[in-house]
Formats: structure tokens, sequence, C-alpha cells
């Protein structure tokens, strides 16, 4: 049986890794076809969809939020003002530790929460649906929504990247 720890902290870390990996191949592509970070950070799929900066702000929200909920420890604030490749590579670096300085042990009572999250006060989920159910496919869904971003702009990128090494 897998722990909360286990289900978010390397899971949640190792994904945020490999976003930054996409960011890097996003900064390399900009950086050769003279496109400006603006520009590309402001990449979206679709008219009402957030674009690229927000998407890798949400991933690392998603990760650092679920991890302090999870563990009754302050998740770090963000201003949410990036606006290079750079400062977003920044932001990823401090959601990854905060995560890994979470302590296993401070999950010992995850099992038991009820999670109420700030826009949703009206629907009150228990950690496990939080966890399983909520949270982790939205991660999932921010980060491939960036990859996608980077990926059909002309950023050479593919599974591989997004996946990292096996």
């Amino acid at each position: 049986m897998f722990s909360y720890y286990q289900l978010s902290v390397p899971v949640y870390a190792r994904a945020l890794q490999q976003l930054a990996h996409l960011l890097d191949k996003g900064a390399d592509f900009a950086l050769s076809k003279k496109v400006s970070d603006e520009t590309m950070l402001g990449l979206r799929l679709a008219p009402d969809m957030l674009p690229l900066v927000k998407q890798v702000q949400i991933a690392c929200d998603n990760a650092k939020f679920c991890v302090a909920r999870l563990s009754d420890t302050t998740a770090p604030k963000h201003d949410d003002n990036e606006k290079t490749f750079a400062e977003l590579k920044k932001r990823i670096d401090e959601t990854i530790s905060f995560i890994n300085s979470v302590p296993e042990s401070a999950f010992a009572n995850a099992a038991g929460k009820t999670i109420v999250l700030p826009f949703m006060p009206d629907k009150p989920m228990s950690a496990e649906f939080y966890l399983l159910s909520f949270l982790t496919p939205n991660f999932y869904f921010h980060l491939t929504t960036a990859y996608d971003l980077l990926r059909s702009n002309g950023v050479e990128i593919g599974k591989a990247d997004y996946i990292g090494e096996v």
C-alpha cells in the first residue's frame, strides 16, 4: 500500500523536474527563433484557456498546496509575476525544494483529513479523493497543457521529454 507521501512528494518532484526540462527546451527554441519569452509564455491553446505562464504557475501551486494540506505545513507564497523562462524555472526549483523538505512523518494523519479548498468551501473532500481524484488529475492537466503549448508551437519535444528517464 502506498502512503500519501509516496503518492505526492516524489511524484510531483519528478514531474516538475520534467516541466523544467520542457521549459529549457522552450527557452532554447525561443532564443534560436528570436522569439521573446513574453511571446512564448503568452501562448494559449484556445482563446479561453490560460497561457503557458499560468499553466506552469498552477502546476507548481497544485504540488505545493497538496503537500502542505496533507502534511499540515505552510506552502511558500509566490506572487505569480514570472515573466521569463528563468523566473518560471526558479519557481519550479523553489516548489521542488519545498515539497522535498516535508518529511514523510508529516503525512502521518493525512488519511483522516477532510480537505476544504478556499475557492470551493461548500465541497469538502476526503484526503483520498482530494489527492487521487481531484488534485493529481488537475496537476497533470496543467503539465500536459504546458507540454502541448510548447509542442504545438514548434518546440522539438516528445514523450520522453515529458516522462523523463525510465
